[in-house]
C-alpha cells in the first residue's frame, strides 16, 4: 500500500549536499513511508538542506524558510539540514520558531527520529556515519553517486566546512564497492564519487584498519563490470602525486575530466590560505595531466580579493588561467565565513569595488578562452551518454571529458552511448546530429 505522506526538499549547495538530500529521503521512505514531491504546497514535511561554504545560500536559508512557512499547507513540518544546520543549529529555530528541527549535515542518519520530535536539533560534528549504509543516491537512471569520505581534514583559512562536517574519516572500501555494484545492478552506468578531498581518501578509519589510497579505491571500483564511467570531485592539488594521475591517465574507466581547485595562482596568497602548494606545483601537476592526457578538460575554483590580495597576486591568478587554460572556472569574490581564521585578516580586506573589478576580469578572460576553443569541436564526431529527452525534441548528455551535447532524438536513445556529429558550439555546450 503506497503511502500519502508526501516530502519535499529544497537543496541548496554542492554536490555532496544533492547526495545528503538523497540520503534523506531514502531513510524517510524506508523507515517512515515518505514519497517525494515536487509540489512543495502538497508537502507533509518540507525540508531545506542547505549550504555555508558562501554567504548568500545562508541569507536565502531563512528568505526561503519564511516563504515555505506563508505558503505550506496546514500541520506540514519544516525541518532544516546540511551545513548552515550544523553552523547555526538552535539559533535557527530562535529566529524561525516554526522550524520543527534541525539536522546538520553529520547527522544524516537520525533524520528518521529528528522529524517527530518538535525542536530537535542533532548538529554534532563528532557523530560518526561513515559505517551507516543509506540507501542509493541517484542523480538519473544512468549516473549515481557514492560518498568515499565524510568530514576534511584541511585548515584552508576561508573555509567553514571542517567546522560544519567534522574531521575526515573514510568509508570502508568494500562498503563503497558494494554501493557502486548496487548501483550498476539497478541500471546505472555512471558513477560519482564524492569527497572533500576524495584523493586523501584513506588515510582514516573508524574501525582503525591500514591506510587505503584512493589510486587502489579506483582500481577497485573499476573492476566492476557494466560500469562504464568514473567521475569523483574534488581532488585536492597538493594530494596529486604521480601514482593518481599515471592512474587516471591509464584507466580507461576514469572520465577525462578532472576538478583541480586552483582558489589563487599567487603563492603567497596559497600561503595565506593554508592550501598546502604552490603557483609552480599547481603548474607542474597540471602540465602532467595534460601532457598524459591529451584529450582531458579540466575545470576549476577560484577565490578573487582574498585579504591581502595585491594587483601582482591577482595577476598570477590570471597567469595560471592562461597557462593552464581552464574549461570551466567557477569564480568567487572572497566572502568572510564564521569561525574561519580569515576573520583574522579583516584589517587586509579587499575593498569590494576592487573585488568586483577582479572576478570581471576574471570571467571575460576565461570568456575569451572559451569563445576561441569551443568552435574547433564543430565538425569532430563525439560519443555521449544520453541522459534525459528535452521538451523541445532534443536529447542531451556529456561525453567522456563532460562537455555537454544536445542533439534531435527521441526517448529510446535514452541511457545509449551514441556518436554524435557537432554542428554547432556555444561557451558551454555543444549541438550536433546524432550519426545511426
Amino acid at each position: 500500500m503506497s503511502s500519502d505522506k508526501k516530502l519535499f526538499i529544497q537543496t541548496l549547495g554542492c554536490q555532496m549536499n544533492d547526495t545528503d538530500s538523497q540520503h534523506i529521503a531514502a531513510e524517510l521512505e524506508k523507515h517512515k513511508d515518505y514519497t517525494q514531491t515536487d509540489t512543495m504546497e502538497d508537502a507533509d514535511l518540507i525540508i531545506i538542506n542547505t549550504c555555508s561554504v558562501r554567504e548568500k545560500p545562508v541569507q536565502k536559508l531563512f528568505s526561503e524558510i519564511g516563504q515555505f512557512n506563508k505558503k505550506k499547507k496546514d500541520g506540514a513540518k519544516i525541518g532544516v539540514c546540511g551545513c548552515t544546520a550544523s553552523h547555526l543549529g538552535k539559533d535557527i529555530i530562535k529566529r524561525a520558531p516554526y522550524v520543527d528541527f534541525v539536522v546538520g549535515a553529520r547527522n544524516i542518519s537520525k533524520i528518521k527520529d529528528v522529524i517527530d520530535v518538535k525542536g530537535s536539533v542533532e548538529i554534532s560534528i563528532d557523530n560518526d556515519e561513515s559505517m551507516y549504509e543509506f540507501g542509493p543516491a541517484k542523480t538519473n537512471k544512468y549516473r549515481a553517486s557514492v560518498n568515499i569520505s565524510v568530514g576534511c581534514d584541511k585548515k584552508c583559512t576561508y573555509c567553514i566546512v571542517p567546522n560544519t562536517r567534522g574531521e575526515e574519516i573514510s568509508i570502508p572500501p568494500e562498503m563503497i564497492v558494494t554501493q557502486v555494484q548496487k548501483a550498476v545492478d539497478e541500471g546505472a552506468v555512471e558513477i560519482m564519487l564524492l569527497g572533500q578531498n576524495v584523493n586523501s581518501y584513506g588515510r582514516r578509519f573508524s574501525d582503525k584498519r591500514p591506510k587505503h589510497s584512493f589510486t587502489k579505491l579506483l582500481q577497485d571500483i573499476s573492476k566492476i563490470e557494466n560500469l562504464k564511467r568514473i567521475r569523483f570531485t574534488s581532488p585536492h592539488p597538493l594530494h596529486m602525486d604521480d601514482e593518481f594521475i599515471e592512474e587516471f591517465a591509464k584507466n580507461e574507466k576514469i572520465s577525462r575530466c578532472i576538478h583541480m581547485p586552483l582558489q589563487s595562482g599567487s603563492t603567497e596568497i596559497l600561503r595565506a590560505m593554508k592550501r598546502g602548494y604552490t603557483k609552480e606545483w599547481f603548474l607542474n601537476r597540471a602540465n602532467k595531466m595534460r601532457e598524459l592526457v591529451p584529450d582531458l578538460r579540466i575545470t576549476t575554483d577560484i577565490i578573487v580579493a582574498f585579504p591581502g590580495e595585491t594587483e601582482e597576486d591577482y595577476q598570477d591568478t590570471l597567469d595560471v588561467v592562461r597557462q593552464v587554460k581552464f574549461d570551466q572556472v567557477f569564480n568567487f569574490k572572497y566572502s568572510p565565513r564564521p569561525e574561519t581564521p580569515a576573520l583574522d585578516l579583516k584589517d587586509k580586506e579587499i575593498p569590494d569595488a576592487i573585488g568586483s573589478e577582479r572576478l570581471t576580469g576574471l570571467i571575460e578572460l576565461h570568456k575569451r578562452h572559451l569563445e576561441a576553443t569551443m568552435p574547433s569541436h564543430v565538425g569532430t564526431t563525439v560519443n555521449i551518454l544520453v541522459e534525459s529527452l528535452k521538451p523541445n525534441g532534443e536529447v542531451t548528455g556529456y561525453t567522456d571529458n563532460y562537455l555537454q551535447v544536445f542533439a534531435k532524438g527521441s526517448d529510446e536513445l535514452l541511457g545509449k552511448f551514441v556518436d554524435v556529429k557537432i554542428v554547432s558550439a556555444t561557451r558551454t555546450a555543444l549541438k550536433g546530429e546524432v550519426l545511426i
